[in-house]
């Protein structure tokens, strides 16, 4: 036994000393099966499962691996393809970390049994409303829903007071939504959360009327932008995105927050876990802690990405909304269920 309490102090020494070296160079992509992700167990890298934006987490994996001299290995594809591939390879899974664009897929890992506890001290860090109950996770960033309207056919007085208004037959083929992507679930696994089964159910099935089906949010918001569709249900950052760069895809339209806590006015969460399979949890506790700490929740601040800031008292962008002006209904994100969200939204044929 002592014997044995030796070789894991060893290993957590090593852990922990590899957060002191310096810099040895940014985040690369390998597949988690390959010679480049097994040498990371070896060198005290880590290796993070990512379906955030990527050009966000390497600007995140590059100024902790710049401080910490960590290495970090990133494997990249959608929230629910990581989470299904994690929850398959279960204690198995070469990854140390998993970040989401979308609180589903980390409630998914989370009912598998496959995360740790996140450190109290990366805890401490963020608000309890950007994180779930259970603190097997935390927030990392944060999103708004909005519905995004053709300034020349809708006068903010004509739109609808609620989400749930979409569903009413005046809105008949005047809105568009992305309902294969991992957002706009996460939406409606909100509203499944805020409003019940039955509720949720109701809801789909008017929006199988009245909307419009386009691949991604990009692409329904320029359909707006085109005259194609009045309206699309989509998330923020699309908007002050596009208008960031050359505006050609967003000036035709304008965002419209639905406020007073309703299912419209949801504030989806990014989501950053440490797995229990983790090789080097120290390391990968300690690049949680990185990212939402203030250099890392800066990077969201000043950056391209005008996601939200969620810890750290880092206020967003000054080109955004401020969170509290949200209005945003409060959701427990450990409760999003994407499992039930595929069933009913396969019922109402939107998958």
């Amino acid at each position: 036994m002592k014997i044995r309490n030796k070789a894991l102090a060893g290993i957590a020494l090593a852990a922990t000393a590899a957060l002191g070296l310096a810099a040895c160079g940014s985040g690369t992509s390998t597949s988690p099966g390959s010679s480049a992700a097994a040498d990371e167990k070896d060198s005290g890298g880590i290796i993070v499962y990512n379906a955030q934006h990527e050009s966000l987490t390497k600007e995140w994996v590059d100024a902790f691996t710049a401080e910490t001299g960590v290495k970090v290995t990133l494997r990249q594809g959608s929230d629910t393809e990581m989470s299904n591939q994690i929850v398959q390879e279960g204690q198995a899974s070469p990854a140390d970390v998993f970040l989401t664009e979308n609180s589903p897929a980390m409630a998914q890992v989370e009912n598998a049994g496959l995360f740790s506890d996140v450190d109290k001290a990366t805890v401490d860090q963020v608000p309890a409303e950007f994180r779930p109950s259970t603190n097997k996770w935390t927030g990392i960033a944060a999103r708004s829903t909005v519905l995004m309207y053709d300034k020349a056919k809708l006068s903010e007085g004509q739109l609808p007071k609620s989400m749930l208004d979409l569903a009413k037959p005046e809105w008949k083929g005047k809105w568009a939504a992305s309902p294969s992507g991992a957002d706009f679930q996460a939406i409606v696994s909100a509203l499944l959360e805020l409003k019940g089964e039955a509720a949720a159910e109701d809801w789909l099935k008017g929006m199988k009327e009245n909307s419009k089906a386009y691949k991604g949010n990009s692409t329904a918001m320029k359909a707006v932008n085109a005259g194609e569709v009045d309206a699309a249900l989509i998330y923020h950052y699309y908007y002050y995105g596009d208008q960031a760069k050359t505006g050609e895809n967003s000036k035709n339209v304008a965002p419209y927050y639905f406020k007073n806590q309703d299912p419209g006015a949801f504030v989806s969460i990014s989501g950053g876990g440490v797995l229990k399979s983790a090789k080097n949890a120290a390391a990968a506790q300690a690049f949680l802690k990185y990212i939402t700490g203030k250099k890392g929740q800066e990077v969201l601040q000043k950056g391209t990405s005008f996601e939200y800031p969620v810890a750290s008292g880092v206020p967003a962008n000054d080109k955004l909304v401020p969170v509290k002006e949200l209005q945003a209904p409060t959701v427990d994100p450990a409760k999003l269920n994407s499992a039930k969200v595929t069933e009913l939204m396969t019922k109402a044929g939107l998958l």
